[in-house]
């Protein structure tokens, strides 16, 4: 097993965690005024020269690193339809960065739509921004997006509420697709790919978390949760036809919210990739989530895996490779194409019996077989549940360079960190 090298880098500065481990803090923009800022983190590395990368986080600030992210820029995203989180970051084939978020459009009083900002080059200006159609008063929101290597095809899968937070039962959320074929400038219409709905609540019995994927030879994959639990849907011609309905897959044990001391919310939701490279595990899928079966208290990682185009899936593995009844949370996942290593970055409980939280990486070698833990804060933060803390981390894997990104809180203050992890290939 090659050596796995972390090299952690306080930004501008010299001060370092310890004599191993070093970490870079993201600088907020000067602009920002959101009170959660650097909350909900995004992070994309260039697929052709990994020393550039980008991110994002709530709720319309942008980042970018031309030195693998020991030092970043940033600056505050606009969109005359309005910036108002949810970021996600990606990079198509040829290294064009995009940065899609929900809108807050002041002609319409809701979230009507999701835009999709692009530039030529990482500290470029970005485009007023590209959206699927709206539908009227309906709410779009939880958005995510993938590549096609092959096609340089944007993939989007999101949730649509009929009315957010509304508990009347004629109300319901669906999961809803879009595609672009020339780099975000037009969008095909929403298509709904989920038969069986959910409610409006944005809870337990809500639709959310879809998550595209790409197979090798093109083939799409979509999974989420809800009242039937982990889910998957597919496409096998660049999602203008699905499956009549959504494959259940696995019971999401305490449903996909979670009750974690110190958070003013938490989820499990899933996270899907697929093994891309040309090892042994290449066209394998990778269901990533987290879950409380093994108790309230005790929430855990999981990983589920798929070699046959999602038709027969493993039993849940549990990621992180720790004997306490404490809580790992929080998790996010990538694959190297180059190697097909899986990565994954999550909070940790592991070494406190109270809220202080820590943040680790685990890495599985061999398709999910087996897992190595490492602990990437030097120090726990103590979160409070008064503050609001966002939704997910964030991690990116491309060639070796392996960049986990997440928020801590000290004495009420969030701020946004990156680890430098780079492999000896």
């Amino acid at each position: 097993m090659k050596r796995l090298a972390l090299v952690l880098l306080l930004v501008q500065g010299s001060f370092s965690f310890g004599q191993d481990y070093k970490v870079v803090q993201i600088p907020l923009p000067k602009s920002s005024e959101y009170r959660y800022a650097q909350c909900e983190p995004s992070i994309a590395i260039h697929p052709k020269n990994p020393k550039i990368m980008i991110a994002g986080s709530l709720l319309n600030d942008y980042y970018y690193s031309k030195n693998g992210g020991k030092k970043w820029k940033s600056k505050s995203l606009k969109s005359p339809y309005g910036v108002y989180g949810d970021p996600v970051l990606i990079f198509d084939t040829i290294g064009r960065p995009y940065y899609f978020h929900l809108s807050s459009y002041e002609e319409t009083s809701h979230l009507d739509r999701i835009i999709c900002q692009s530039a030529d080059k990482v500290c470029g200006t970005f485009s007023k921004g590209t959206f699927p159609k709206p539908n009227g008063t309906k709410v779009q929101d939880k958005h995510w997006i993938v590549v096609n290597s092959k096609t340089n095809d944007l993939y989007m899968t999101w949730t649509q509420f009929d009315a957010y937070n509304s508990a009347n039962p004629a109300d319901s959320s669906i999961i809803v697709f879009s595609k672009s074929s020339d780099q975000g400038k037009t969008w095909s219409d929403p298509l709904r790919i989920s038969k069986f709905g959910g409610d409006c609540l944005d809870d337990d019995e809500t639709v959310e978390g879809a998550v595209p994927a790409v197979g090798p030879n093109g083939e799409l994959y979509v999974t989420w949760t809800g009242p039937l639990g982990l889910v998957m849907q597919k496409s096998l011609d660049g999602g203008t036809t699905w499956l009549s309905e959504e494959i259940q897959l696995e019971k999401q044990w305490g449903g996909w919210t979670l009750e974690i001391p110190g958070m003013s919310r938490a989820n499990g939701l899933p996270i899907l990739k697929c093994d891309l490279s040309n090892g042994p595990n290449r066209g394998t899928l990778y269901l990533n989530w987290c879950d409380q079966r093994n108790g309230e208290d005790n929430t855990d990682v999981f990983i589920m895996k798929s070699a046959d185009g999602g038709t027969t899936w493993s039993e849940a593995i549990k990621v992180n490779q720790d004997d306490s009844q404490n809580h790992q949370f929080y998790t996010w996942m990538d694959v190297d194409q180059s190697t097909g290593y899986i990565y994954f970055v999550y909070y940790d409980r592991r070494n406190h019996s109270d809220t202080q939280t820590d943040v680790y990486m685990s890495v599985s070698k061999d398709g999910g077989k087996t897992f190595v833990d490492t602990k990437l804060s030097r120090t726990p933060f103590t979160p409070v549940d008064n503050i609001f803390f966002g939704d997910y981390l964030n991690i990116a894997a491309v060639n070796g360079v392996i960049r986990p990104i997440w928020p801590r809180m000290d004495d009420g203050l969030i701020t946004l960190w990156v680890a430098l992890v780079n492999e000896n290939l």
